[in-house]
């Protein structure tokens, strides 16, 4: 803020600016466009700094296949608590 450089936002805040200039306005009847890798990357890289950021931990990525089963596993592990 010193430098007078914009402050980079953490919120979903970037997504909703993104959906706006590719024609989204939330209206009834509209469908969300269609997210390039590239914006998912964004928005994924932005959640994990925020993650990180508020909890101080690293945030590790779990293995992508089988998520289904990991997804039982996890629910399952937790309801037994």
């Amino acid at each position: 803020m010193a430098k007078n450089e914009q402050k980079k936002q953490l919120s979903k805040e970037f997504v909703r600016e993104w959906l706006m200039d590719n024609g989204f306005q939330g209206q009834d009847g509209q469908k969300v466009p269609e997210m390039t890798e590239t914006i998912v990357n964004q928005i994924t890289e932005r959640y994990i700094e925020l993650f990180e950021n508020i909890t101080g931990d690293k945030f590790i990525k779990a293995d992508g296949a089988d998520v289904v089963k990991r997804i039982e596993k996890n629910v399952t592990e937790f309801l037994k608590k």
